[in-house]
């Protein structure tokens, strides 16, 4: 095998000196008043329409397309960042000129080369490059577009640029150059990034293509906050990261990306350096929480996040003024009241019982009278005595106390702009955080999310948080890019009675209708009479996979209990596993484990579902509350069940004991 490489790379070597020479000798003849830098940097991009590119070149600039995108190209001479303010104008002309073929604007990257120099940093979006390592960078892009995509995409670009010239390196005859003899040609560099370019897989599709619906959301202006929805499956998610990224190009402030769970933002991280390195660093990956606590830290406003005292608290202000109130006959549970009390009263940031008494308690089943509220509001005074007793706050504090200190602010923001997604599963405090962040500037608050995916008790409004989507600030995405009929039939037969109200304010049935593009996904189901069988099918499914699909596959679970049992099952049968809390969105070859509601914004090949009968039944519950928690349950499954793609394996037991939580 080292033999081969190694005659390959003489073989590319002989081949790159052949045509550095003709592109030299050609551009001399067609470009013989360009000066001598432009014309050797001309010449190395000449050399790559040998390998898959197409070059169009104008008076100032050229645009460069290939396997690895669309590059507008511009040249200075003598260093200092003269044209920039050309060559972004071209970039906005090329973006516009493509966004009908579906390319995301964050596919077409500015590119300034420095005649006769080094790098020397960027100039804002731009990437500035030296002279010397212009081809190799180019040629050695990861892979985002075929072969037929380049040739679409050029043609195109000839025909609504007529402005620029179709050039392509046209080899004759002629002795080679002498290895080294013009060291501005990096020959060993290029020759290795053409190596590296065959090694390397095609990226992920939607990195660079969407649908001209979703670039047209990417690429708009917005005169206030917005909003895109959709069922699953419709690329909210993808939407908003080409947004943030085409954000970043834009603005010169920082682009803050919030979501509620703590492990999106490592793969929504990852996701964006791969497609849009140039601007990844300009925007703050960040679970809420984090980012709030960060932010008062920042600023010297202390913060004692306790869970456990905090859970203390609670338990003994339930002895108190709980367990023995009117409040267990409507739910003897304490974990219904505590979540009364984070998502409605704290997460709504209540503070007087007569607005807790008039709030309208959002996807709150069991109605309470006056007399229960102020039942609860008992026991929510005690918990904050008790809590404040033992000098720590909880999560609602966190974002009650950055709100404070936003709202205090005396003008100015870090940030251009925040754009939030899973929005529906955060609090309304939250939401007003964010939003007080950046006001109703334009282009500044973009939230994205769908009232059917909420994993969390509790709602609330836009409009109870002071946002008002206007016209055509409120978009509806409705074709679904992941899922088959068969997946998606199979996960909306678990929501389709369970109506919801969204925080648009709008009602919703729950079996809704969508445009499919994606058809050859399956459904597996097997139903064993014993847990131990069950196991064993999961088990051998798993197995029966080709290599190197684990890399594309999630085991998904209900529950912590279950997930410890099931990691420890895949384990013993030695295979590999990613804990979803580890997983950054780089590609390992290992099941991906965690629980449903950890896999929101993620999608895989292949999706387990274990003992998913547990939480899919629809009879009847004998209480609100209890009717509440079950649909709680079935719209995490749903959730769960519309992350795959390719494979869905649903199993059950068809005579189980008595679920252990």
């Amino acid at each position: 095998m080292g033999a081969g490489l190694s005659q390959e790379a003489r073989r590319q070597e002989r081949l790159l000196r052949e045509q550095w020479e003709a592109a030299r000798r050609q551009v001399r003849e067609r470009r013989g008043a360009a000066g001598d830098g432009q014309r050797r940097v001309l010449a190395q991009l000449l050399v790559l329409t040998a390998r898959g590119w197409r070059l169009l070149v104008g008076r100032a600039d050229a645009v460069l397309v290939g396997p690895g995108g669309v590059f507008v190209v511009g040249v200075v001479v003598g260093g200092g960042d003269g044209g920039a303010a050309g060559l972004l104008a071209a970039v906005r002309g090329t973006e516009s000129a493509v966004a009908s073929l579906g390319m995301s604007p964050v596919a077409v990257q500015p590119v300034m080369v420095q005649a006769g120099q080094g790098p020397d940093g960027g100039h804002e979006r731009i990437r500035v490059l030296g002279e010397q390592e212009v081809g190799r960078v180019l040629l050695a892009q990861p892979r985002r577009l075929r072969a037929e995509s380049v040739r679409a995409i050029a043609d195109h670009l000839e025909r609504v640029l007529p402005d620029r010239e179709g050039l392509a390196l046209q080899q004759g005859a002629g002795p080679s150059l002498h290895p080294g003899s013009d060291g501005l040609f990096d020959l060993d560099g290029l020759r290795e990034a053409a190596l590296e370019g065959a090694r390397r897989a095609p990226i992920e599709q939607w990195m660079t293509f969407l649908h001209p619906d979703q670039v047209a959301l990417v690429r708009r202006n917005w005169s206030g906050p917005a909003r895109i929805s959709g069922p699953a499956g419709t690329g909210k998610t993808v939407v908003a990261l080409h947004r943030a990224a085409h954000l970043a190009r834009r603005t010169t402030g920082r682009i803050l990306y919030v979501t509620f769970a703590n492990n999106l933002p490592r793969v929504q991280s990852t996701f964006l350096r791969t497609m849009a390195p140039a601007v990844a660093d300009r925007v703050d990956f960040r679970s809420l929480h984090s980012w709030a606590q960060e932010f008062l830290q920042e600023r010297g406003v202390p913060v004692r996040l306790n869970g456990d005292k905090s859970e203390t608290a609670f338990s003994l202000a339930w002895k108190d003024h709980g367990r023995e109130s009117r409040l267990v006959q409507i739910d003897p549970g304490p974990a219904y009241w505590r979540e009364e009390i984070d998502y409605v009263i704290k997460g709504r940031g209540l503070t007087r019982f007569e607005d807790y008494a008039a709030v309208v308690r959002k996807r709150r089943r069991a109605g309470l009278h006056r007399t229960q509220r102020q039942s609860v509001w008992e026991l929510y005074e005690e918990y904050e005595a008790r809590r404040r007793e033992r000098g720590v706050h909880d999560f609602n504090d966190v974002l009650s106390l950055a709100l404070a200190e936003v709202s205090k602010e005396g003008g100015g923001t870090p940030y251009a702009a925040v754009v939030v997604d899973e929005v529906q599963d955060l609090t309304l405090v939250g939401v007003r955080l964010l939003h007080a962040l950046v006001g109703n500037a334009p282009n500044g608050l973009l939230l994205v999310g769908d009232g059917q995916q909420s994993v969390y008790p509790g709602g609330f409004r836009l409009t109870d948080a002071g946002i008002d989507i206007r016209g055509d600030r409120g978009q509806v995405l409705r074709t679904n890019y992941r899922n088959s009929r068969q997946i998606l039939d199979a996960a909306l037969a678990v929501v389709a009675d369970d109506a919801f109200e969204d925080i648009d304010g709008e009602p919703t049935p729950g079996r809704r209708d969508v445009d499919l593009t994606y058809h050859d996904g399956n459904v597996v189901r097997v139903a064993e009479p014993t847990a131990e069988a069950h196991d064993r099918e999961l088990v051998g499914a798993l197995q029966a996979l080709p290599d190197g699909a684990l890399a594309g596959t999630a085991l998904l679970c209900p529950s912590q209990w279950a997930l410890g049992h099931y990691q420890r099952l895949l384990v013993q049968a030695g295979i590999p596993v990613c804990r979803l809390e580890q997983y950054d969105g780089n590609p390992v070859d290992a099941v991906k484990l965690g629980t449903y509601r950890r896999a929101k914004g993620l999608e895989f090949k292949n999706v387990f579902l274990p003992r998913y009968d547990v939480e899919s039944a629809t009879g009847t519950p004998g209480t609100d509350t209890a009717r509440e928690r079950a649909e709680l349950r079935r719209s995490r499954l749903f959730v769960a069940m519309t992350r795959a793609r390719d494979l869905l394996w649903l199993g059950s037991v068809t005579d189980p004991p008595a679920p252990q939580r």
